[in-house]
């Protein structure tokens, strides 16, 4: 059968590239806040919380804390202070960069006062009982997607959707399918390169980075915007409250799709850095760690974070972001490493070459690693999966990073 092509795309001829619609609409954005047709979007804690709470009224006191221990309830009215405060103070952002901020706070804690909500009348949902997850752990950039969509493909296993975890509160009807599509719409309009460095649709298998984010946990904030204060505290802070969060609105997700008796097959690249609290909320977890050479991780790394930070900031520095992600990496691995310590529990080990050489062969290896059964269903949806992505926009990113290579080569 013929290979499908993917539609072409724009050139991106620099790690800092954006397409030309952001530029128009700063300058939209700019004069309407100038000439007042519209205000500005703030950024002030209680003036984000207003605007979430709005929509609950009398009910989003109760539902603030409603399934959350005191504990909880206070670190997320500090992180989004000091969130807000570094946002404002070190992230430069220009006028879509604001906006999209403004409207990514006013969502999360819309969705955290919804949940309260929820959990108020549906206590149950939190008493919901899982099956041992399989954890995917490994830095972004190392293979741990296409080992993430190869897990779950096991109709064995379970896994979130992109739509679950952009819209992670259950609505009745459920139009989070449809929330999720426009959602990537609109991405790609603004960002037509997203699908090059991390492929999704609404649907479709993806990792729970949003789950974090609800409980202001630094990771995506961080490869959006230069915000080195906040990476500061909240590193130095005990991840606890936002894994016990996640791990609600997991059993909330598992009850509603009626999952819990089928392993969650789960990624994030920031678990590698909070793999200790993790573990403590998940003792019976599988692990597969991936692993990939560390420069070829880091080049990767910063083209994704360029990436995000272009759009929203008009002074990024590709040096800071490369030394800064440099850090990361190695506040990661030595985080893991600290954590799989003291760990007992299965694990396997999967590298990133040799995965690509040949993935059959290390998926065997792997659930022999694990003391799972690979079915041969499973293994046919496997192949299918890997024959589905051989036509995908992600292929392009390796063609992007050996352009920039030869880029600064030649102006070296």
């Amino acid at each position: 059968m013929a290979t499908r092509a993917a539609p072409s795309l724009p050139q991106r001829s620099h790690p800092l590239a954006r397409a030309p619609i952001v530029d128009k609409s700063n300058g939209w954005l700019k004069q309407a806040w100038s000439r007042g047709w519209l205000p500005p979007p703030s950024l002030d804690p209680e003036e984000l919380w207003a605007a979430a709470a709005k929509s609950l009224g009398a009910q989003a006191g109760e539902a603030e804390i409603a399934g959350r221990n005191p504990g909880d309830v206070a670190d997320f009215r500090l992180r989004l202070s000091e969130l807000t405060r570094a946002i404002m103070a070190e992230a430069d952002l220009n006028p879509i960069g604001r906006a999209m901020a403004w409207g990514q706070l006013v969502r999360v804690i819309r969705n955290r006062l919804r949940f309260g909500a929820l959990w108020s009348g549906r206590p149950e949902l939190l008493a919901t009982k899982l099956a041992p997850p399989i954890i995917v752990i490994g830095h972004m950039r190392s293979g741990t997607t296409r080992i993430h969509k190869l897990l779950a493909a096991d109709p064995a296993h379970s896994a979130t959707r992109y739509c679950d975890a952009s819209h992670p509160v259950p609505s009745f009807p459920d139009m989070r399918r449809l929330k999720g599509a426009i959602d990537l719409m609109m991405m790609r309009r603004i960002n037509p390169w997203i699908d090059t460095i991390h492929p999704m649709a609404s649907g479709e298998v993806e990792e729970e980075l949003g789950w974090i984010a609800a409980a202001l946990n630094h990771s995506i904030y961080e490869s959006q915007w230069r915000i080195p204060s906040y990476s500061a505290f909240s590193e130095a802070r005990d991840p606890a409250p936002v894994y016990r969060e996640f791990a609600r609105m997991l059993k909330t997700d598992a009850a509603h799709r009626g999952l819990a008796d089928r392993p969650r097959v789960m990624k994030v690249p920031a678990f590698s850095e909070d793999l200790a609290a993790l573990l403590a909320l998940f003792p019976d977890a599988r692990l597969v760690l991936a692993e990939r050479e560390n420069d070829a991780v880091l080049r990767s790394a910063v083209s994704l974070v360029a990436n995000q930070m272009a759009i929203q900031c008009d002074s990024c520095d590709l040096g800071w972001i490369e030394n800064e992600w440099r850090r990361k990496l190695a506040l990661r691995e030595a985080r893991m490493g600290a954590a799989l310590k003291g760990w007992n529990g299965p694990v396997a080990r999967l590298n990133f070459d040799a995965l690509n050489a040949d993935w059959e062969s290390e998926i065997r290896r792997t659930y022999s690693d694990l003391g799972m059964e690979l079915s041969g269903e499973a293994l046919a949806l496997m192949s299918r999966e890997m024959a589905g992505s051989e036509d995908g926009h992600h292929r392009a990113h390796s063609q992007q990073l050996a352009h920039f290579a030869r880029s600064a080569n030649l102006s070296g």
